[in-house]
């Protein structure tokens, strides 16, 4: 080999060596908000922590960004239990069972309160390769037993959550996957009305109260938080945008065949009044016949960019067109 093509191989080597490590993804144990047992995901465009003592993912920010999920500060380091006698909102991300309606059925409580395997119990986490799996116990009452597996993309600000309810036990009911992440409050979050919506304005309101701070513009929703009122709506759209400050993140979650929850809903976004100041961005799955044995599967994909866009408006163009 010349001399000189020598060299230049020499000087390429570790800066080629140099951007592949960058781009691996690493997982490790770190603290969060009094959590000693929390697990870090980071690669070298994005950072996710993992809280399995309230089995929750409860950040996902850029590298050198804010995280975008809303937590409870004043619960930090805080757990649940399943004889509690009121809901503990911790914040970040989670899975529930599908339909709401019915968990008095399974649990016999006539009180608002989500199943305790699902919400209130520590999950136990595995590493596996560059993943972390979030394993719950099996529900007393559901007989199900939920697994999240969490993983980074090495390329790009991207983080997968693959959520699986196994029936270990009862009798076959028709249960779906819900998926709810709260995050801070937004400039504006976005949802686009599919071409062939079955939803005559492309999404409903839950309840009847005014909501000003919901438009129609165009080929997508706007919406921002009242600050004095909770608010619902339903959709079947397969995606939502998340604009804050200094970022943005879009949660997707294929839209299927089968019948969903909801009056029919894939998507559904909330919005909670002061002082709580957050917003959440919920995915549903279609309803299945779940035996023991049986399992249902859904995929939920976030990504993150930094904001280029003074107006929101601009930001939501990018991802769904035209909101005129």
């Amino acid at each position: 080999m010349p001399l000189r093509s020598a060299l230049l191989l020499l000087l390429l080597l570790p800066a080629t060596a140099g951007s592949l490590a960058a781009a691996a993804v690493t997982v490790e144990k770190t603290e969060f908000q009094g959590w000693s047992d929390a697990l870090r995901l980071r690669s070298a465009h994005a950072e996710a922590i993992v809280v399995p003592a309230v089995t929750r993912l409860m950040s996902f920010r850029l590298a050198g960004g804010e995280n975008v999920f809303w937590t409870d500060r004043a619960l930090g380091g805080q757990t649940s239990s399943a004889d509690r006698k009121s809901w503990v909102n911790f914040g970040g991300d989670k899975s529930w069972p599908a339909p709401e309606a019915e968990w008095g059925r399974y649990t016999g409580s006539k009180s608002w309160l989500p199943p305790a395997a699902f919400d209130a119990l520590p999950a136990e986490a595995r590493i596996k390769g560059d993943a972390v799996y979030l394993v719950s116990p099996v529900d007393p009452h559901y007989g199900i037993r939920v697994t999240r597996r969490i993983a980074l993309a090495e390329t790009e600000a991207k983080m997968t959550i693959e959520t699986e309810y196994e029936r270990v036990s009862g009798a076959p009911s028709r249960i779906g996957i819900w998926v709810i992440t709260q995050l801070r409050d937004p400039v504006a979050v976005y949802v686009p009305v599919p071409a062939a919506s079955r939803f005559p304005d492309g999404h409903f309101v839950f309840g009847d109260k005014p909501w000003p701070q919901l438009a129609r513009r165009g080929n997508w929703l706007e919406i921002t938080r009242d600050p004095a009122t909770a608010h619902k709506l339903g959709s079947d759209a397969d995606r939502m945008l998340w604009v804050g400050r200094d970022a943005v993140c879009l949660i997707a979650s294929p839209r299927v065949a089968g019948e969903y929850p909801d009056r029919g809903a894939s998507a559904e976004v909330y919005t909670n009044p002061d002082p709580k100041t957050y917003v959440e961005l919920e995915t549903l799955g279609p309803l299945a016949e779940l035996g023991p044995g049986g399992r249902i599967r859904q995929t939920n994909t976030y990504t993150l960019w930094p904001r280029r866009e003074t107006d929101p408006r601009a930001e939501a163009a990018r991802h769904f067109g035209t909101g005129k």
